[in-house]
């Protein structure tokens, strides 16, 4: 089964082939968030966050749900309403490689709307420091950095970061990209798309049981945790 990936990021166009949909978020004058078509220059982050998705899970679609930009940075509603329409659009996982500092309600709200709907939430978490959003939300899966995995490999974490990681991944990026929690949890994304497209009607406990059974990892890296970067 193919399985669609909704990545809420700035935006990729260096793997078009895979490209499921597409739409920015951007703050109204009113505002609120209006919805635009994707135009522009996208994030180099983005780029490689779409490409790690891929390198695990090849014949993953992809949906660009554009929340930044050289002209704006992401807000808590913003990225609500790009979760909305990922799972409008058919996103059976939403990769979310940042973290926010806010707890706000629209996000919350729309997390848990998509989680009673199936769909897997993966999300970036601080190895060192305070908890961020969406990562630190219930049933959200929160990957950091670490440094132990090879490719492919993850490790679990059991929230014994300081942040609260539950998975980790490695943090490493690709070319000049710098390396952290949201490569990780772009990679992680992935693997999950792989175990997904095999058992399309796995529910989210039996998705962490699977996982937990296989990883290659148990319990934090004590040394070269790698620290958020988004």
């Amino acid at each position: 089964m193919t399985i669609t990936v909704g990545i809420i990021d700035g935006g990729f166009t260096g793997v078009l082939h895979a490209l499921h949909g597409a739409a920015s978020f951007v703050p109204a004058p009113d505002g609120c968030v209006q919805r635009a078509p994707a135009v522009g220059r996208p994030l180099p982050h983005g780029e490689t966050v779409a490409a790690l998705v891929l390198d695990a899970a090849p014949a993953t679609r992809l949906i660009d749900a554009r929340i930044a930009s050289h002209r704006h940075a992401p807000t808590p509603a913003m990225v609500a309403a790009a979760i909305a329409w990922c799972v409008e659009e058919g996103a059976r996982i939403i990769n979310l490689s940042l973290g926010l500092l806010e707890d706000r309600g629209v996000l919350r709200d729309a997390c848990a709307q998509a989680l009673a709907r199936g769909i897997v939430l993966v999300a970036a978490a601080p190895a060192r420091g305070t908890p961020v959003f969406p990562a630190a939300y219930p049933g959200v899966l929160a990957i950091s950095g670490d440094a132990r995995c090879a490719a492919g490999q993850w490790s679990s974490l059991q929230g014994e970061t300081s942040g609260g990681a539950d998975w980790g991944c490695s943090p490493a990026g690709t070319g000049r990209t710098p390396g952290g929690a949201s490569m990780a949890t772009a990679r992680f994304s992935g693997i999950v798309a792989g175990v997904l497209a095999d058992f399309p009607s796995m529910s989210l406990p039996g998705l962490v049981e699977h996982l937990a059974a296989r990883a290659a990892w148990h319990g934090r890296e004590h040394k070269r945790i790698a620290e958020i970067d988004s």
